[in-house]
């Protein structure tokens, strides 16, 4: 009895856990992914893709628009667009933003409870909170709803401009490496910048002289 007690108690404690799924994952794509395969499930290449910074760590981008096909089965994707992040050739940030027309009329509330179906109840709501604060989200960005485990944060966002809500998706571990190199790129180019610049103007004037001289030879009034 007391056995059969406690695998009761126990399947109640997980049964919220086996419910929720894995946060690292969004429809076809996971956290983690390489770039390459990324560009392979979006029929992209590699000249789409945007490269935010170099060093200390390349850090990339590239949209994509999921194509909706007509069709007597055809129904538009709720999603409109998708920002894929790469941090050193690795997918670490999902940001979906979704079709205004598939979203239209639908609360913060209706959106979490749909999402809740597929990932467990949400670990956290917040209603409003100051997004400056937070360095996981851009400042045009307030989180509305988060799921949460030890690696991955699952997050349901409205945007301060439009009023329209979308997914930021993340690794923290990689997030936080991306933005630490954000950073010394950012005192990178500052501490460098003078003496490029020095150099840039170098150039110039020597590429001037050699022109000057050339011209010299050969111009005739």
């Amino acid at each position: 009895m007391r056995i059969l007690i406690l695998c009761f108690v126990v399947s109640l404690l997980t049964a919220p856990l086996l419910r929720a799924q894995d946060l690292s994952k969004y429809r076809h794509f996971s956290l983690g992914m390489s770039q390459t395969k990324v560009l392979e499930r979006t029929d992209q290449k590699m000249a789409d893709v945007k490269v935010i910074q170099g060093r200390p760590a390349l850090v990339q981008e590239v949209n994509w628009w999921p194509p909706n096909v007509p069709g007597t089965s055809f129904q538009s994707d709720a999603v409109e667009q998708i920002l894929f992040s790469f941090h050193n050739g690795e997918l670490y940030k999902i940001s979906v933003t979704y079709d205004q027309t598939s979203t239209e009329g639908l609360t913060a509330e209706d959106m979490a409870k749909s999402i809740a179906e597929k990932y467990g109840p949400a670990t956290n709501v917040v209603p409003e909170i100051d997004s400056a604060k937070n360095d996981h989200y851009d400042a045009t960005q307030k989180p509305v709803a988060s799921w949460e485990d030890a690696q991955y944060s699952f997050n349901l966002v409205r945007s301060s401009f439009t009023d329209r809500l979308g997914l930021i998706i993340y690794s923290k571990r990689v997030n936080a490496e991306a933005e630490l190199a954000i950073a010394e790129a950012v005192k990178l180019e500052e501490q460098e910048g003078p003496k490029r610049e020095a150099e840039r103007q170098k150039k110039q004037t020597d590429d001037l002289e050699v022109a000057r001289q050339k011209n010299r030879k050969i111009f005739r009034p």
